[in-house]
């Protein structure tokens, strides 16, 4: 799923659900979501 995908399935900005990620990458699945490179 993409970020925003999850954010709207979590009801919250998109900013929000990549910021709770970034901060809590222990807690998340390796696979929760995954970022596209500028060439994707």
């Amino acid at each position: 799923m993409f970020d925003f995908d999850l954010a709207e399935l979590y009801s919250v900005e998109t900013r929000v659900m990549n910021q709770a990620v970034k901060r809590n990458l222990d807690r998340f699945p390796k696979d929760f979501m995954f970022r596209l490179s500028t060439k994707e």
